[in-house]
Protein backbone atom coordinates (compact mmCIF):
# COMPACT_ATOMS: atom_id res chain seq x y z
CA UNK A 1 0.00 0.00 0.00
CA UNK A 2 1.08 3.34 -0.65
CA UNK A 3 1.48 5.79 1.71
CA UNK A 4 -1.51 7.74 0.76
CA UNK A 5 -3.81 4.79 1.48
CA UNK A 6 -2.13 3.96 4.81
CA UNK A 7 -2.71 7.88 6.05
CA UNK A 8 -6.38 6.89 5.14
CA UNK A 9 -8.53 7.10 8.59
CA UNK A 10 -11.78 5.13 7.25
CA UNK A 11 -11.76 2.42 4.40
CA UNK A 12 -12.59 -1.42 3.68
CA UNK A 13 -9.12 -2.82 3.55
CA UNK A 14 -9.00 -5.43 1.01
CA UNK A 15 -7.64 -9.31 1.54
CA UNK A 16 -4.06 -9.67 1.20
CA UNK A 17 -5.06 -12.92 -0.97
CA UNK A 18 -7.94 -15.03 -2.32
CA UNK A 19 -6.09 -18.13 -3.08
CA UNK A 20 -4.47 -20.97 -0.76
CA UNK A 21 -2.34 -24.35 -1.41
CA UNK A 22 -3.05 -27.30 -0.19
CA UNK A 23 -0.13 -29.05 -1.49
CA UNK A 24 -0.77 -28.59 -5.17
CA UNK A 25 -4.45 -28.13 -5.23
CA UNK A 26 -5.48 -24.37 -5.00
CA UNK A 27 -8.19 -23.23 -2.82
CA UNK A 28 -9.95 -20.20 -4.04
CA UNK A 29 -11.72 -17.70 -1.68
CA UNK A 30 -13.91 -16.90 -4.54
CA UNK A 31 -15.22 -20.97 -5.25
CA UNK A 32 -15.19 -21.47 -1.40
CA UNK A 33 -17.88 -18.25 -1.29
CA UNK A 34 -19.88 -20.10 -3.96
CA UNK A 35 -19.62 -22.93 -2.71
CA UNK A 36 -21.21 -21.79 1.05
CA UNK A 37 -23.83 -20.33 -1.01
CA UNK A 38 -25.38 -22.98 -1.96
CA UNK A 39 -25.36 -24.99 0.94
CA UNK A 40 -26.81 -21.76 2.87
CA UNK A 41 -30.14 -21.94 -0.05
CA UNK A 42 -30.38 -25.69 -0.06
CA UNK A 43 -30.54 -25.31 3.67
CA UNK A 44 -32.97 -22.33 3.31
CA UNK A 45 -35.32 -23.70 0.66
CA UNK A 46 -35.44 -27.01 2.61
CA UNK A 47 -37.34 -25.34 5.39
CA UNK A 48 -39.54 -23.35 3.14
CA UNK A 49 -40.15 -26.65 1.45
CA UNK A 50 -41.22 -28.34 4.25
CA UNK A 51 -43.26 -25.61 5.28
CA UNK A 52 -45.48 -25.94 2.03
CA UNK A 53 -45.48 -29.79 2.81
CA UNK A 54 -43.07 -31.34 1.12
CA UNK A 55 -40.16 -33.57 1.98
CA UNK A 56 -36.66 -31.50 2.59
CA UNK A 57 -34.93 -34.88 0.73
CA UNK A 58 -36.77 -33.61 -2.44
CA UNK A 59 -34.66 -30.88 -2.11
CA UNK A 60 -31.25 -32.13 -2.28
CA UNK A 61 -32.79 -34.58 -5.33
CA UNK A 62 -33.66 -31.59 -6.95
CA UNK A 63 -30.70 -29.46 -6.41
CA UNK A 64 -28.50 -32.40 -8.12
CA UNK A 65 -30.08 -31.15 -11.58
CA UNK A 66 -30.24 -27.30 -10.98
CA UNK A 67 -26.47 -26.75 -9.67
CA UNK A 68 -24.76 -28.45 -12.44
CA UNK A 69 -27.23 -26.80 -15.26
CA UNK A 70 -27.06 -22.95 -13.29
CA UNK A 71 -23.17 -24.09 -13.34
CA UNK A 72 -23.08 -24.24 -16.88
CA UNK A 73 -26.11 -21.66 -17.77
CA UNK A 74 -23.56 -19.17 -16.20
CA UNK A 75 -20.73 -20.33 -18.17
CA UNK A 76 -22.27 -19.85 -21.22
CA UNK A 77 -23.29 -16.46 -20.40
CA UNK A 78 -20.39 -15.15 -19.36
CA UNK A 79 -18.55 -16.23 -22.22
CA UNK A 80 -21.31 -14.56 -24.59
CA UNK A 81 -21.06 -11.30 -22.76
CA UNK A 82 -17.24 -11.78 -22.22
CA UNK A 83 -15.41 -13.50 -25.23
CA UNK A 84 -12.69 -11.50 -26.03
CA UNK A 85 -10.61 -13.16 -23.21
CA UNK A 86 -11.06 -16.80 -25.06
CA UNK A 87 -11.82 -15.59 -28.73
CA UNK A 88 -11.30 -12.35 -29.15
CA UNK A 89 -7.11 -11.10 -30.20
CA UNK A 90 -4.66 -13.00 -27.93
CA UNK A 91 -7.24 -15.14 -26.74
CA UNK A 92 -7.41 -18.72 -25.24
CA UNK A 93 -10.33 -20.68 -26.74
CA UNK A 94 -9.62 -23.85 -24.91
CA UNK A 95 -10.10 -21.90 -21.47
CA UNK A 96 -13.63 -21.31 -22.69
CA UNK A 97 -13.76 -25.21 -20.77
CA UNK A 98 -12.33 -24.07 -17.66
CA UNK A 99 -14.84 -23.60 -15.44
CA UNK A 100 -12.89 -24.17 -12.56
CA UNK A 101 -11.01 -21.03 -13.18
CA UNK A 102 -14.37 -18.73 -12.37
CA UNK A 103 -16.00 -16.71 -14.58
CA UNK A 104 -19.69 -17.05 -14.67
CA UNK A 105 -22.63 -15.11 -15.06
CA UNK A 106 -26.05 -14.55 -12.99
CA UNK A 107 -28.20 -14.44 -15.59
CA UNK A 108 -27.25 -17.79 -17.49
CA UNK A 109 -27.20 -18.89 -13.98
CA UNK A 110 -31.02 -18.57 -13.34
CA UNK A 111 -31.90 -19.51 -16.57
CA UNK A 112 -30.42 -22.98 -17.51
CA UNK A 113 -30.52 -23.78 -13.34
CA UNK A 114 -34.27 -23.03 -13.87
CA UNK A 115 -34.27 -25.82 -16.41
CA UNK A 116 -32.56 -28.56 -14.24
CA UNK A 117 -34.77 -27.92 -11.36
CA UNK A 118 -37.65 -28.77 -13.91
CA UNK A 119 -36.26 -31.46 -15.22
CA UNK A 120 -35.28 -32.34 -11.02
CA UNK A 121 -39.01 -31.52 -10.22
CA UNK A 122 -40.36 -33.65 -12.83
CA UNK A 123 -38.93 -36.94 -11.60
CA UNK A 124 -39.53 -35.81 -7.70
CA UNK A 125 -43.38 -35.65 -8.86
CA UNK A 126 -43.24 -32.03 -7.58
CA UNK A 127 -44.86 -28.54 -8.99
CA UNK A 128 -41.97 -25.90 -10.30
CA UNK A 129 -43.60 -22.88 -9.33
CA UNK A 130 -43.93 -24.17 -5.39
CA UNK A 131 -40.05 -25.01 -5.41
CA UNK A 132 -39.23 -21.78 -7.33
CA UNK A 133 -40.92 -19.57 -4.53
CA UNK A 134 -39.46 -22.16 -1.44
CA UNK A 135 -36.19 -21.31 -3.25
CA UNK A 136 -36.14 -17.40 -4.01
CA UNK A 137 -35.01 -16.34 -0.44
CA UNK A 138 -31.95 -18.62 -0.29
CA UNK A 139 -31.25 -18.05 -4.22
CA UNK A 140 -30.67 -14.47 -2.76
CA UNK A 141 -28.63 -15.12 0.32
CA UNK A 142 -26.33 -17.34 -1.66
CA UNK A 143 -25.90 -14.92 -4.09
CA UNK A 144 -25.20 -12.29 -1.18
CA UNK A 145 -22.29 -14.93 -0.30
CA UNK A 146 -20.75 -15.39 -3.56
CA UNK A 147 -20.16 -12.11 -3.70
CA UNK A 148 -17.51 -12.32 -1.09
CA UNK A 149 -15.66 -14.04 -3.67
CA UNK A 150 -15.35 -10.71 -5.57
CA UNK A 151 -13.88 -8.90 -2.23
CA UNK A 152 -11.61 -11.50 -2.12
CA UNK A 153 -10.55 -10.94 -5.45
CA UNK A 154 -10.21 -7.57 -5.56
CA UNK A 155 -12.71 -7.32 -8.61
CA UNK A 156 -15.60 -5.68 -10.13
CA UNK A 157 -15.36 -2.66 -7.58
CA UNK A 158 -17.34 0.80 -8.38
CA UNK A 159 -15.69 4.25 -9.44
CA UNK A 160 -13.71 6.55 -6.84
CA UNK A 161 -15.24 7.67 -4.08
CA UNK A 162 -14.69 9.54 -0.74
CA UNK A 163 -16.83 8.10 1.36
CA UNK A 164 -15.95 6.62 4.40
CA UNK A 165 -17.00 2.99 3.47
CA UNK A 166 -14.76 3.26 -0.03
CA UNK A 167 -12.75 0.31 -0.48
CA UNK A 168 -9.02 -0.08 -0.64
CA UNK A 169 -7.14 -1.89 -3.18
CA UNK A 170 -3.17 -3.29 -3.89
CA UNK A 171 -1.82 -0.20 -5.99
CA UNK A 172 -1.75 -2.18 -8.41
CA UNK A 173 -4.85 -2.77 -8.87
CA UNK A 174 -6.09 0.57 -8.87
CA UNK A 175 -3.07 1.45 -11.16
CA UNK A 176 -4.48 -1.33 -13.76
CA UNK A 177 -8.25 0.37 -13.36
CA UNK A 178 -6.73 3.69 -14.80
CA UNK A 179 -6.58 5.43 -11.31
CA UNK A 180 -3.70 6.90 -8.82
CA UNK A 181 -2.33 4.67 -5.94
CA UNK A 182 -4.25 4.95 -2.53
CA UNK A 183 -7.76 6.06 -4.35
CA UNK A 184 -10.61 4.58 -2.88
CA UNK A 185 -13.58 2.66 -4.98
CA UNK A 186 -16.97 1.98 -4.19
CA UNK A 187 -17.63 -1.61 -2.81
CA UNK A 188 -20.32 -2.59 -5.08
CA UNK A 189 -19.66 -6.15 -3.38
CA UNK A 190 -20.71 -5.09 -0.40
CA UNK A 191 -23.45 -2.95 -1.63
CA UNK A 192 -24.94 -6.10 -3.68
CA UNK A 193 -24.49 -8.17 -0.45
CA UNK A 194 -26.68 -5.88 1.98
CA UNK A 195 -29.33 -5.85 -1.04
CA UNK A 196 -29.69 -9.36 -1.39
CA UNK A 197 -30.03 -9.72 2.17
CA UNK A 198 -32.45 -7.50 2.91
CA UNK A 199 -34.51 -8.26 -0.42
CA UNK A 200 -34.62 -12.28 0.97
CA UNK A 201 -36.00 -10.65 4.44
CA UNK A 202 -38.48 -8.83 2.08
CA UNK A 203 -39.21 -12.01 0.36
CA UNK A 204 -39.93 -13.96 3.22
CA UNK A 205 -42.23 -11.20 5.16
CA UNK A 206 -44.59 -10.99 1.87
CA UNK A 207 -44.85 -14.48 1.17
CA UNK A 208 -46.02 -14.67 4.77
CA UNK A 209 -48.26 -11.57 4.92
CA UNK A 210 -49.69 -12.07 1.52
CA UNK A 211 -49.57 -16.00 1.26
CA UNK A 212 -47.95 -15.65 -1.98
CA UNK A 213 -47.58 -18.42 -4.44
CA UNK A 214 -47.65 -19.89 -8.10
CA UNK A 215 -44.35 -18.63 -8.96
CA UNK A 216 -45.20 -15.11 -7.26
CA UNK A 217 -42.29 -15.59 -4.56
CA UNK A 218 -39.42 -16.03 -7.73
CA UNK A 219 -41.04 -13.26 -9.66
CA UNK A 220 -40.79 -10.78 -6.77
CA UNK A 221 -37.43 -12.39 -6.36
CA UNK A 222 -36.60 -11.33 -9.74
CA UNK A 223 -38.04 -7.99 -10.00
CA UNK A 224 -35.92 -7.22 -6.28
CA UNK A 225 -32.50 -8.57 -7.83
CA UNK A 226 -32.94 -6.53 -10.87
CA UNK A 227 -33.82 -3.35 -9.32
CA UNK A 228 -30.28 -3.20 -6.67
CA UNK A 229 -28.52 -4.83 -9.87
CA UNK A 230 -29.50 -2.23 -12.05
CA UNK A 231 -27.93 0.86 -10.11
CA UNK A 232 -24.94 -1.10 -8.66
CA UNK A 233 -23.99 -1.83 -12.09
CA UNK A 234 -23.94 1.46 -13.17
CA UNK A 235 -21.47 1.74 -10.14
CA UNK A 236 -19.06 -0.53 -11.31
CA UNK A 237 -15.84 0.39 -14.06
CA UNK A 238 -15.18 -2.67 -15.05
CA UNK A 239 -15.11 -3.60 -18.91
CA UNK A 240 -17.94 -4.61 -20.56
CA UNK A 241 -19.90 -4.67 -23.71
CA UNK A 242 -22.54 -2.12 -23.53
CA UNK A 243 -25.34 -0.77 -26.21
CA UNK A 244 -26.35 2.61 -26.43
CA UNK A 245 -24.68 4.03 -23.67
CA UNK A 246 -25.41 1.69 -20.94
CA UNK A 247 -23.39 -1.52 -19.91
CA UNK A 248 -25.15 -5.45 -21.59
CA UNK A 249 -26.28 -5.93 -17.67
CA UNK A 250 -27.87 -2.49 -17.18
CA UNK A 251 -30.21 -3.91 -20.18
CA UNK A 252 -30.90 -7.30 -18.83
CA UNK A 253 -31.79 -6.06 -15.31
CA UNK A 254 -34.17 -3.71 -17.35
CA UNK A 255 -35.67 -6.27 -19.87
CA UNK A 256 -35.62 -8.89 -17.22
CA UNK A 257 -37.26 -6.57 -14.34
CA UNK A 258 -40.03 -5.35 -16.59
CA UNK A 259 -41.17 -8.65 -17.68
CA UNK A 260 -40.91 -10.71 -14.25
CA UNK A 261 -42.85 -7.30 -12.94
CA UNK A 262 -45.88 -8.26 -15.70
CA UNK A 263 -45.58 -12.17 -14.84
CA UNK A 264 -45.98 -11.17 -11.01
CA UNK A 265 -49.16 -9.06 -11.65
CA UNK A 266 -50.73 -11.43 -13.74
CA UNK A 267 -49.74 -14.61 -11.71
CA UNK A 268 -51.70 -12.81 -9.02
CA UNK A 269 -54.75 -11.89 -10.91
CA UNK A 270 -55.49 -15.26 -12.38
CA UNK A 271 -54.06 -17.20 -8.91
CA UNK A 272 -54.37 -14.82 -5.90
CA UNK A 273 -53.43 -17.69 -3.56
CA UNK A 274 -51.17 -20.55 -2.49
CA UNK A 275 -50.67 -24.07 -3.76
CA UNK A 276 -52.78 -26.44 -1.28
CA UNK A 277 -49.94 -29.53 -2.38
CA UNK A 278 -46.48 -29.31 -3.84
CA UNK A 279 -47.34 -32.47 -5.39
CA UNK A 280 -47.86 -32.53 -9.63
CA UNK A 281 -51.80 -32.29 -10.25
CA UNK A 282 -54.76 -30.79 -11.02
CA UNK A 283 -54.52 -26.75 -10.30
CA UNK A 284 -55.74 -25.83 -7.02
CA UNK A 285 -55.90 -22.26 -6.09
CA UNK A 286 -54.57 -21.29 -2.69
CA UNK A 287 -56.26 -21.19 0.70
CA UNK A 288 -58.89 -22.92 -0.92
CA UNK A 289 -60.02 -26.61 0.14
CA UNK A 290 -60.90 -29.66 -2.49
CA UNK A 291 -64.40 -29.80 -2.62
CA UNK A 292 -66.07 -31.93 0.04
CA UNK A 293 -67.34 -34.25 -2.54
CA UNK A 294 -63.46 -35.20 -3.75
CA UNK A 295 -61.69 -34.56 -0.19
CA UNK A 296 -61.47 -38.55 -0.19
CA UNK A 297 -60.07 -39.12 -3.79
CA UNK A 298 -57.27 -36.32 -2.99
CA UNK A 299 -56.62 -37.84 0.24
CA UNK A 300 -56.26 -41.15 -1.65
CA UNK A 301 -54.33 -39.71 -4.02
CA UNK A 302 -51.49 -37.36 -2.09
CA UNK A 303 -51.23 -39.29 0.83
CA UNK A 304 -48.97 -42.16 -0.32
CA UNK A 305 -46.69 -39.83 -2.72
CA UNK A 306 -45.90 -37.31 -0.12
CA UNK A 307 -44.51 -40.43 1.82
CA UNK A 308 -41.55 -38.16 1.76
CA UNK A 309 -37.98 -39.42 -0.26
CA UNK A 310 -38.16 -42.52 1.46
CA UNK A 311 -41.07 -43.29 -0.88
CA UNK A 312 -39.79 -41.81 -3.59
CA UNK A 313 -36.64 -43.49 -3.93
CA UNK A 314 -38.44 -47.54 -3.29
CA UNK A 315 -39.85 -46.43 -6.27
CA UNK A 316 -39.05 -46.98 -9.66
CA UNK A 317 -24.20 -28.13 -6.83
CA UNK A 318 -11.46 -18.35 -11.10
CA UNK A 319 -9.41 -17.04 -14.88
CA UNK A 320 -5.47 -17.11 -13.35
CA UNK A 321 -4.44 -17.97 -10.14
CA UNK A 322 -6.06 -15.22 -7.76
CA UNK A 323 -9.69 -16.83 -9.78
CA UNK A 324 -11.89 -14.66 -11.79
CA UNK A 325 -15.55 -13.16 -11.09
CA UNK A 326 -19.05 -14.15 -11.77
CA UNK A 327 -21.21 -11.66 -13.65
Amino acid sequence: MSAVSALLPAAIPSPSQGVWHLGPFPLRAYAIAILIGIVAAVLITQRRWEGRGGNSDQVVEISFWAVPFGILGGRIYHLITSPDAYFGKGGDPWKAFAIWEGGLGIWGAVALGAVGAWIGCRRQGVRLTVFADALAPGLLVAQAIGRLGNWFNQELFGGPTTLPWGLRVDDAVAVQAGYPAGTLFHPTFLYELLWNLAGAALLVWADRRFRLGHGRVFWLYVVVYTTGRLWIESLRIDPAHGFLGLRLNVWTSILVGLGALVAFVVVGRRHPGRETSVLLGPEQDSDTAPPADDAAEVVAHEVPRSQGAGADEASPAAGDEDGHVSR
